[in-house]
């Protein structure tokens, strides 16, 4: 498979306007597109029976999040776990930074509650996690690697 564009992660969200602020203040990310889909073309492209609105947002590596408010109200999501694999499905999104403490610092300044506790969790030598919910509840990972090239070789330079 060749890949035309950077992978992007699509989140259902009641409150887009908390939303957008909370994904903005906490990870800075950008706004890139705001679009709204008719009821028609969203039923058909299996989304939802009634239209809804996507915005995008942009990381400086190129992922996008897709916040995506439907015009029907969702449903609530299950009620959450001890455990995030407790539950399937589980999926969550992971932001890889270079100042874990201060990036968890903005997310719960933004309205993000944390699952691991106060202080990042050393899981391996070098490497640090945090869980997270959002203001609605999606989970949130944020790394930190003591040397980000043993884990992604692959990368040369961050673009921003």
């Amino acid at each position: 498979m060749k890949m035309t564009a950077p992978m992007e992660i699509g989140l259902t969200v009641k409150d887009l306007p908390a939303m957008l602020d909370f994904y903005r203040d906490a990870f800075g990310l950008t706004v890139e597109a705001d679009v709204t889909v008719p009821a028609p073309k969203a039923d058909q492209a299996a989304l939802s029976a009634g239209g809804y609105r996507v915005v995008r947002l942009q990381t400086p590596w190129g992922e996008r999040i897709k916040l995506l408010a439907p015009d029907l109200t969702p449903s609530d999501m299950p009620a959450p776990g001890a455990h995030i694999l407790d539950q399937h499905p589980a999926s969550y999104v992971t932001f890889i930074v270079d100042d874990i403490k201060s990036v968890t610092a903005r997310a719960v300044a933004a309205g993000a509650r944390l699952m691991t506790g106060d202080d990042p969790v050393e899981v391996r030598p070098g490497t640090y996690l945090v869980f997270l919910r959002d203001p609605e509840g999606h989970i949130v990972e944020i790394v930190q690697y003591a040397d980000i090239h043993a884990y992604r070789p692959d990368l040369v330079e961050n673009p921003k």
